[in-house]
């Protein structure tokens, strides 16, 4: 169909090629790529619909990809309204991570102590006390980090939270985002200083390992 009157969205048939400077709805992929003398990769098409627009564009013509996502923008807004309390979050995670570490060596000492093995490594004492109060230190932390963590889990959406995120992980969404669409956005008009030649890198993607390389532990 030839859009006639894009603010009523009136449509009239329309049969032969596709003329310049028109918009259309519909019609054949293949008249598209004739059309522009494009085909594959060379065609970025850019939807809003996972799996009707993006994911059949690539797995039937092997388009190119970009997925438009509205609420992207508020998500975004949500994350940087939450960031200072993201970072206290981490803090007090990595506070608890480094607590736990504690209580499990005091609690393997007192073990070995138990069993009769070989002394305890150098700064671990086999206190059953200190077990007690890194299990109270434990629990402070926790009391500080569940609202926190309740919050950043409804950020923006009170049943669902974050569209693209699930905790500290990807949401399932997300995954699918990344497996269907070779790009998104929050609206088309993101591309419109971005060149028809130009080639879009993905950011690097950090492993669990990748922690090593910053100074951590193994």
């Amino acid at each position: 169909y030839k859009v006639v009157d894009e603010e009523a969205a009136l449509l009239r048939p329309h049969i032969g090629p596709i003329e310049p400077g028109s918009v259309f709805y519909g019609g054949s992929a293949l008249q598209v790529e004739s059309f522009l003398g494009l085909s594959g990769d060379e065609i970025l098409y850019v939807g809003d619909h996972l799996f009707g627009d993006v994911h059949f564009s690539k797995a039937l013509l092997r388009w190119r990809t970009a997925l438009i996502l509205r609420e992207l923008e508020s998500e975004v807004d949500g994350l940087r309204e939450f960031r200072k309390n993201e970072i206290e979050l981490e803090q007090l995670m990595a506070d608890k991570s480094a607590l736990e570490g504690e209580m499990s060596a005091v609690r393997l000492a007192l073990q070995r102590s138990r069993l009769g093995y070989a002394d305890p490594p150098a700064g671990v004492t086999a206190d059953r006390n200190r077990v007690d109060r890194l299990r109270a230190e434990i629990a402070a932390i926790d009391e500080r980090i569940t609202p926190l963590a309740i919050a950043a889990s409804r950020l923006r959406n009170e049943a669902w939270g974050p569209l693209m995120r699930s905790g500290i992980d990807k949401s399932l969404f997300a995954r699918q985002v990344e497996k269907y669409a070779d790009c998104y956005t929050s609206r088309v008009a993101n591309f419109v200083h971005v060149s028809p030649f130009a080639l879009l890198r993905a950011s690097r993607v950090d492993l669990p390992h990748d922690t090593w390389i910053e100074g951590g532990v193994r």
